[in-house]
């Protein structure tokens, strides 16, 4: 007898669509190890100098700075792809890793700020801003722009950290941006209509606003995975990984992995400071002490003339807490791209994309001014110091994002594929 071969089926539908969602990553390149250690190298100096110039919590932040730079880019943590994502395709995949992000530090924030625990006897603050027409206003251009710039505030900083060449020129236009917002701050806070703050935890207290928040958040993301199901999104295109422990180290990260990371050091930077991490106030400064330097007067405007404002813009820099974070994440961003490969210096922009970034950037700096923050500090803090704000930064900002894309549209350029997951 002759055995008969049977004919090869052709694969199932369900292993072709598992096949299809689950692509294989690309192969990881070996470690750039002069970029890595320089950026180590960096790191440690700057660790060393600032405690034995500024003190020990100087020192801290900018070490924190440098976690939240590893932790971004190795998680590829995006705010700007995971508004696009939902918009464009109906992707919950980085909106399910921000609601991560957001219940585990509220719920570190309400433990912090209830108790009063701090380092070196800080007393912590939550993060509660009015709203009014200004603010969003400002959150409306804060979303039009991070989709024309390539990223957020957070986002900007870590491509910058991981050599991406074009978003340096967003960082410039953001640092110029934020400080044109502080002029004529007070038309947008007090000339046009403000409805005042609300914190929920004032009214039904830290241990119910938390509960709240998290039933809220676990709403937000049940309602994502029904969009998916609806409009089945292409999947997320997976980033260059290394296994096992070795996967810690080098990444990538899964994203809500990143999202803890991300709130236990925005957690310590609470207890360090005593106010939630931010990042665009120490652009404005940047740019106010450039402006001062070219023969400029800011310090004759309404917004450096308030106590706290006047302060930074008289101080040194590096006793600028944010300075420090924002300083620590370019840092921490190029250390943790070199250890994984990623490390590239950019050499050709095109001219659409500069344009682009020049704008986004500047809309992006100009918006996180009239709204108290960015992605970080209105978004992240306010939502997590259980505030009206935050919920309302969200809302307008995810309005702009959608605008922000048709924007791209119009100035011919390619909109981000859905399933690409970098901020």
């Amino acid at each position: 007898m002759t055995a008969t071969t049977q004919p090869s089926l052709p694969p199932s539908h369900d292993a072709a669509v598992q096949q299809a969602e689950s692509p294989a990553p690309p192969i990881m390149d070996r470690p750039k190890s002069l970029a890595a250690t320089t950026a180590l190298a960096l790191g440690a100096v700057g660790v060393v100098y600032l405690a034995a110039t500024h003190g020990v919590k100087q020192a801290g932040l900018f070490a924190l700075g440098i976690g939240l730079g590893v932790a971004l880019f190795h998680a590829r943590f995006g705010f700007t792809s995971a508004w696009r994502q939902l918009v464009a395709v109906g992707q919950g995949r980085g909106l399910r890793a921000h609601t991560v992000l957001l219940g585990t530090t509220a719920t570190l924030f309400a433990i912090i700020i209830s108790t009063g625990i701090g380092f070196g006897g800080v007393v912590p603050e939550a993060s509660v801003d009015p709203i009014g027409v200004g603010s969003m206003v400002g959150a409306l251009l804060f979303g039009i722009g991070m989709q024309l710039g390539g990223g957020c505030a957070s986002g900007v900083l870590y491509h910058v950290g991981s050599g991406q060449s074009a978003t340096v020129i967003t960082l410039v236009s953001f640092v110029v941006g934020s400080f044109a917002g502080t002029w004529r701050y007070d038309f947008w806070q007090e000339t046009l209509p403000s409805f005042g703050s609300y914190s929920l935890a004032e009214d039904i207290g830290y241990g119910g606003a938390l509960v709240v928040t998290l039933l809220v958040l676990a709403a937000i993301a049940g309602a994502s995975l029904l969009v998916e199901r609806r409009r089945t999104p292409p999947p997320v295109a997976p980033v260059p990984t290394a296994q096992g422990l070795a996967r810690v180290v080098r990444g990538s990260w899964p994203m809500w992995a990143g999202g803890v990371v991300l709130a236990v050091l925005g957690a310590l930077v609470l207890m360090t400071k005593g106010s939630a991490w931010g990042v665009t106030s120490a652009f404005a400064l940047w740019g106010a002490k450039v402006a001062q330097a070219l023969g400029m007067h800011p310090e004759t405007w309404a917004y450096w003339q308030d106590p706290g404002n006047a302060a930074d813009l008289n101080g040194a820099l590096l006793d600028h807490s944010t300075t420090l974070n924002d300083l620590g994440i370019i840092v921490g961003a190029a250390l943790a791209a070199a250890i994984g490969g990623q490390f590239v210096i950019q050499r050709r922009i095109p001219g659409r994309v500069v344009a682009a970034a020049i704008l986004g950037g500047f809309l992006m700096g100009y918006g996180a001014r009239l709204s108290f923050g960015c992605n970080i500090g209105a978004y992240l803090a306010g939502i997590a110091s259980f505030s009206l704000s935050g919920w309302v930064w969200a809302v307008v900002a995810l309005v702009g994002t959608w605008l922000g894309l048709k924007v791209r549209r119009r100035m011919g350029l390619a909109t981000p594929a859905p399933g690409d997951g970098v901020c």
